[in-house]
């Protein structure tokens, strides 16, 4: 018996009834390491600080006291505001679709949202903070000192370079309980697991290489994975590595999502959108270490 070379025509397909996010940060990697300072209220916030006091010696009896002079300044923190979307669903496309992608849009908006508080915190990691040291005086603006800067120097993200960056928060009497953060990207990943003096005997990384990736918590720093580093330089990256108290970060609006129909469209399309407001703000330089390092070399 033949059977029409034409039945395949009448072949059936089954589609796929969900979508599937494409790859990406999903979470904030940095907001819990860093200080909260919750909910603000106005347009900025701002942080004070104290400067050192020492003592003196008394060299003789009955002396009268003489007041100590104490530095103090302000560190403010702009709010920023930000939305994602809308994205919009088409009230006579749904009909036609076999999956609503209506909440996978909410999904994306959320992870938006999410990205932009590290890269806010990132940024105030290593950018300039706005300062003032007198009332009503005038704002200032407080960069990282060179000391607080590791050049790239053409070579990878060494083990002397996360030796240096942790001397430099001892130096700096950084509290020793105040944990330490570092960030790093695939590159420095790789660059870590083809490094022997770190590979070599470390138990934690040889962890590291059964598992593929760095650990969290090795040569005194908390380790997060970090995408979006900025490139100074043709083949050079910057990360860096602070303590939790180094930045203060506040949400004016904390993000909000919304699904709803846009009743001035014909259809009543649904529009998915996002949006919040947000600041940070270095409080310290010598909480910070700025790490340069090169992305062609150490594999």
């Amino acid at each position: 018996m033949s059977t029409s070379a034409t039945i395949t025509t009448a072949f059936r397909q089954q589609f796929h009834d969900t979508f599937v996010h494409a790859v990406q940060q999903k979470e904030s990697r940095f907001s819990g390491c860093v200080e909260d300072r919750g909910m603000i209220v106005g347009s900025s916030f701002t942080v004070n600080k104290i400067g050192l006091v020492e003592t003196r010696q008394v060299t003789s009896r009955y002396q009268d006291k003489v007041a100590q002079e104490v530095a103090h300044e302000t560190r403010i923190a702009n709010m920023f505001d930000h939305d994602a979307g809308p994205i919009v669903v088409d009230s006579f496309d749904l009909p036609k679709l076999t999956a609503d992608p209506t909440y996978k849009y909410v999904d994306l908006l959320v992870a938006a949202m999410n990205r932009l508080k590290d890269l806010t915190i990132y940024n105030a990691l290593l950018d300039a903070a706005s300062t003032r040291v007198a009332d009503a005086g005038a704002i200032t603006s407080s960069t990282l000192p060179a000391g607080q800067q590791i050049a790239a120097g053409g070579t990878a993200l060494t083990k002397a370079k996360i030796i240096q960056a942790k001397h430099l928060f001892l130096a700096n009497e950084v509290d020793q309980d105040e944990e330490l953060f570092i960030a790093y990207d695939a590159v420095a990943a790789r660059q870590i697991m083809a490094d022997t003096t770190l590979t070599s005997a470390d138990f934690m990384a040889v962890k590291m290489l059964q598992a593929g990736e760095v650990a969290k918590n090795w040569m005194g720093f908390t380790w997060i994975p970090y995408q979006r580093l900025r490139v100074p330089a043709a083949n050079t990256a910057r990360t860096v590595a602070w303590a939790k108290s180094a930045v203060h970060f506040g949400m004016g609006i904390d993000m909000k999502t919304d699904v709803s129909e846009n009743k001035t469209k014909r259809g009543h399309p649904v529009e998915a959108y996002a949006w919040t407001s947000l600041g940070a703000v270095r409080e310290n330089e010598l909480k910070v270490v700025q790490i340069d390092y090169a992305t062609n070399t150490g594999f």
